[in-house]
């Protein structure tokens, strides 16, 4: 192990978050956090508040909420639409892709599919110049593969000095010249003056000399290159390499930016919880391009409303008939089901991926193909009854996995959502009933009887879903696990489902009832949850006072945290325990992220610590700084243990990066901020 690395293990280990210490210290943190919270004042008191719910708070924020009312402040993040956020729109506005529907960017940043259908002329390259730009790319690079499996079946092309020549070697010599030749145009280009005349200059190349030049720029040009163009320049030159990740990244910029920068805190919280809780999968076919719209069209105008309505519109989702394959789901006795083609704009499709799902529990083995779907070769292959959306929607999305339903009411109850499909999926489409791909008769899910009437069926068995009394316990419990602790009181539960039943699901009446119980602002509950990575990254960025111009080093970062955005593949989302974060390898990874964000390693992130403190004039020794900035950060709630680890490590050299032996430097605030946010305490809420 590098020397660096061994000392920041040590360091972690020092401050007891090993995951065999934990568990150990943890009675001890409780007890002596206990008593203090016993006589919570004012300023605790909005202090728990922010660590619960919002992303952490910032530099000032305390200040703020004592200063409206800590239960005025509450009812105010309960009405986002109330809030101006127009600072965080400002900084969203560059990522463009962010603003379009799902065939827009399909348009905009083409799937294989559509490159396939340009390629082979089935389709017109679009006029726009830019644009053009995008498809020609990866026009080029999909003849590249053409051409490369049609070398290895020609052996032989031409003779050079009496040696027979591959394809494969011809092209090498070719690729040989024009490698020469793109790092002389690197080079004229890097020596513009202006990033217009840069970009122009990329344009007016050919897609191949294009793609040699980018590969040309050592990666150091490259990156100097992508910093002095203006954002849609960067996305347009990003999107000639690979159009789908702009798409993904970018969302996931905006992910982090909203959780860092966003004023609607509750609501930015209830839409992760939600998009969560309705999980589905950006790595999945057409789920690339449908995530974004979800989110934004489906989740967030939802998060704080009634519960029934987010139901339905998850249910009607693309994004979640594509990801539980629901929209490939057939009645076996419907016209489609019985042979009968379906409309040709139903046929249109991704690839299917393997299916979720068993009969009940995890994991979810792929299941076998119906007996129906067994076709004699050369036949059409028949599409049969899918039970991932059906099983999902009881266990994880209403009832619970011991809400009292049977395989025969999971099956029931597919058969009710048949027909519930997509329009044109390789386009990006919207919901659409097919009543060729239902199945008729009636059916009987939860000793309920479901009379035959198409997508109404539907409709019905979600309203009844939404306001089962399983339901109103799942949902509370898991609000009480977001916000409370990971085993929450089921006394506390219990209060918050009876408020779900009797405001017809309101979620901002569940809410505050959770707020106002004595459950949430029990001692036992301060500090008791371990943030999981999103929220670890986002509350070093608020707390540090930080400035984003560029997110994507905070993505990668949650990425080697283990919780890519967007990125949990199982229908169950990312887990809010403690048990799931909580290893010495994770920790470290977070100490890592801590002290290159103070240390203004992380590129486009600057952490502000004049911010932090509240002056420009910086602390006159280590000792003074550290306790200023145990109070910025921690509140002054800092053990023993933990000051006195920071103090002996502050100073060494692989931490600094650089030795500290004179004592007229100045004070390393950024590393002392940096091990206090690896810190145990900085690492719950």
């Amino acid at each position: 192990m590098h020397r660096k690395q061994l000392t920041i293990l040590l360091i972690v280990l020092a401050l007891g978050v090993s995951a065999s210490v934990w568990a150990g210290n943890k009675k001890r943190e409780k007890k002596a956090t206990a008593a203090a919270q016993m006589q919570m004042d004012a300023r605790q008191r909005a202090l728990h508040a922010l660590n619960r719910l919002t992303f952490g708070p910032r530099p000032g924020d305390v200040d703020r909420v004592m200063a409206m009312g800590l239960d005025k402040w509450f009812e105010r993040q309960l009405h986002p639409e109330k809030i101006d956020d127009s600072a965080l729109e400002a900084r969203l506005e560059p990522l463009r892709t962010l603003r379009m529907d799902a065939r827009q960017l399909v348009e905009n940043f083409p799937p294989p599919q559509l490159i396939k259908q340009v390629a082979e002329g089935r389709r017109a390259m679009p006029s726009d110049k830019t644009e053009r730009a995008i498809y020609q790319s990866q026009v080029e690079k999909y003849e590249q593969r053409q051409e490369s499996r049609a070398a290895k079946t020609e052996p032989v092309n031409q003779v050079v000095d009496d040696q027979p020549m591959t394809l494969t070697e011809e092209r090498r010599a070719e690729r040989s010249e024009a490698r020469m030749y793109a790092q002389e145009q690197a080079e004229k280009i890097m020596a513009l003056p202006t990033a217009d005349q840069r970009m122009q200059a990329i344009l007016a190349m050919d897609p191949q000399h294009r793609q040699m030049v980018a590969r040309a720029l050592p990666p150091e040009e490259r990156e100097r290159l992508m910093n002095s163009l203006t954002p849609q320049q960067r996305e347009q030159l990003m999107a000639m390499n690979n159009p789908r990740q702009v798409v993904a990244t970018e969302l996931m910029q905006g992910k982090v930016l909203r959780a860092a920068f966003s004023e609607r805190q509750l609501d930015e919280v209830m839409t992760d919880f939600w998009l969560n809780h309705f999980n589905v999968f950006i790595g999945k076919g057409a789920d690339r391009y449908l995530v974004g719209e979800y989110e934004r069209d489906v989740i967030r105008p939802r998060a704080l409303g009634k519960f029934q309505d987010l139901l339905m519109a998850t249910a009607k989702s693309p994004a979640m008939l594509f990801y539980l394959d629901n929209w490939q789901s057939v009645g076996p006795r419907s016209p489609v089901g019985m042979g009968e083609s379906p409309r040709a704009r139903n046929n249109g499709g991704f690839r299917r991926n393997r299916p979720f799902g068993g009969p009940f529990g995890r994991p979810f083995p792929p299941q076998p193909r119906p007996q129906q779907q067994q076709q004699a070769k050369g036949k059409k292959r028949q599409r049969g009854l899918n039970e991932n959306y059906a099983r999902e929607l009881m266990e994880l999305h209403t009832l619970g996995v011991d809400g009292g339903y049977s395989q025969k009411d999971v099956t029931e109850l597919a058969r009710v959502f048949t027909g519930w499909t997509i329009r044109e999926p390789r386009r990006g489409g919207d919901f659409e009933f097919n009543a060729r791909m239902h199945e008729p008769g009636t059916k009987f899910v939860l000793g309920h009887t479901i009379k035959e009437h198409g997508e109404d069926e539907g409709k019905e068995m979600l309203k009844l879903l939404a306001h089962h009394p399983s339901t109103a316990h799942f949902i509370s419990k898991k609000l009480a696990m977001r916000f409370v602790t990971d085993n929450p009181p089921e006394t506390l539960v219990k209060r918050m489902a009876e408020t779900f039943l009797k405001s017809d699901g309101d979620i901002r009446q569940v809410l505050r009832t959770m707020f106002d119980a004595p459950e949430f602002w029990a001692p036992e509950a301060y500090r008791a949850k371990v943030k999981t990575p999103l929220e670890f990254v986002a509350s070093a960025v608020r707390a540090g006072g930080a400035d984003v111009s560029n997110a994507m080093p905070l993505v990668q970062t949650l990425n080697q945290m283990g919780m890519p955005l967007y990125g949990a593949q199982p229908p169950t989302g990312y887990s809010m325990k403690a048990e799931t974060w909580v290893n010495s390898s994770a920790l470290l990874n977070r100490m890592n992220f801590a002290l290159r964000f103070t240390s203004g390693r992380m590129p486009g992130i600057a952490f502000a610590p004049q911010q932090v403190l509240g002056s420009e004039e910086a602390p006159s020794d280590t000792n003074t700084a550290l306790a200023r900035l145990e109070n910025a950060l921690l509140a002054g709630d800092v053990s023993k243990q933990t000051h006195a680890t920071i103090l002996k490590h502050a100073a060494e050299p692989e931490v600094t990066g650089r030795v500290l032996d004179d004592p007229s430097r100045p004070v390393n605030v950024g590393v002392l901020a940096g091990l206090i946010f690896g810190s145990p305490e900085f690492q719950k809420r």
